[in-house]
């Protein structure tokens, strides 16, 4: 057994199944749906042998229709489980993904993480393992067709537990790639999801059965193509964790000055191993992860606290407004008073 903690990962009809691959500034997937693990492509996929008498997506998007909002993300009577539907694409939203499991049911949805495109569809799970500033988009919507997704919040306290118990083996060589993944649900993963959401139906069982299927589901995930990952996250003293910790102290202290050097010392690593590792896992330096998170807040504050550019861009950790306004208009488009009067437009004139 080996030493676990688990930093800054707390605090996101035909349907189809389809594989992918991320790639820089792209993606490619072309599957047919894999719902039976007896298919000739079961093991490549690493699936093992089940069979569903059923079709899952059918029950998953009638279940999560009814209990969805008009547009927009719900929380459900389950704590942990999220479902959002949107009928129209939408354009560009900056955002941060928490740790989490997404499995789109219908529609498709694209992310950029730094200079990565991730586009996923139906059948397809995103699993993102720690605290990162995305940009995301809805790509398939119709009033028809609304984009459905799932949303599982993944507990960093629940998977110190299940890693504990069972018998996950560490990665002989540590897991690198991004901290988002994206996979093909299997028919082990859609059997509990399936079970997750009739529970809705059934609020007297949720509080004894849903921490039961949730662990199931990740149980899904740990095993499955990308589950070291995630388990490198967790483990004590692995690059993964090392990294989890910093973005942790990024997200407490964004508006300080950032010294490389101190932060690397403090997560036991020398500064050419930290900086590959973070760009490695974030697809971005230290340096622009910081400068979204503040841009980010800086923009919360003009939008919901309704502060002037200058009181935001202070308030974030910027000396110069000139340097905050380039930097807004570099990542947003527009100059922070423009930006935030536009997407003040459609609530103020309501």
């Amino acid at each position: 057994m080996y030493r676990i903690e688990f930093h800054a990962v707390e605090q996101s009809s035909v349907v189809f199944a389809r594989s992918c691959k991320i790639e820089e500034k792209g993606y490619s997937r072309a599957r047919e749906p894999i719902l039976d693990s007896a298919h000739p492509r079961a093991a490549d996929e690493g699936f093992s042998r089940m069979t569903l008498p059923f079709n899952p997506y059918q029950e998953i998007a009638s279940i999560a229709a009814r209990y969805a909002g008009d547009d927009g993300e719900v929380r459900t009577a389950i704590e942990s489980l999220g479902i959002s539907r949107r009928h129209t694409p939408s354009a560009p939203c900056h955002g941060s993904y928490r740790p989490c499991i997404a499995l789109v049911v219908q529609g498709s949805k694209s992310v950029r993480l730094g200079t990565d495109v991730i586009n996923y569809g139906p059948g397809d799970y995103l699993l993102t393992s720690l605290d990162l500033p995305v940009i995301w988009r809805v790509v398939e919507a119709s009033a028809e067709v609304p984009h459905l997704c799932l949303t599982l919040a993944i507990n960093s306290e629940k998977v110190l537990e299940l890693l504990s118990r069972a018998d996950f083996p560490r990665p002989a060589a540590p897991a690198q790639g991004r901290g988002i993944t994206v996979n093909v649900a299997t028919p082990e993963l859609l059997d509990a999801t399936v079970r997750l959401l009739r529970l809705l139906d059934s609020p007297k069982d949720i509080a004894a059965m849903a921490p039961l299927i949730e662990q199931e589901i990740l149980y899904r995930v740990l095993i499955g193509p990308e589950g070291a990952r995630l388990i490198n996250i967790a483990v004590a003293d692995s690059h993964g964790n090392r990294i989890a910790r910093a973005i942790a102290w990024l997200r407490q202290h964004f508006a300080r000055p950032l010294r490389i050097e101190d932060l690397a010392e403090q997560v036991n690593m020398s500064v050419s191993s930290f900086h590959h590792h973070f760009k490695s896992i974030t697809a971005m330096t230290p340096v622009q992860y910081q400068k979204q998170l503040r841009l980010h807040e800086a923009r919360r504050l003009m939008l919901v606290e309704r502060l002037d550019a200058g009181t935001a861009g202070h308030r974030v950790g910027y000396q110069s407004p000139s340097q905050f306004s380039r930097e807004y208009s570099r990542v947003y488009g527009l100059s922070p008073l423009r930006d935030v009067e536009a997407a003040r437009e459609p609530v103020d004139g309501a």
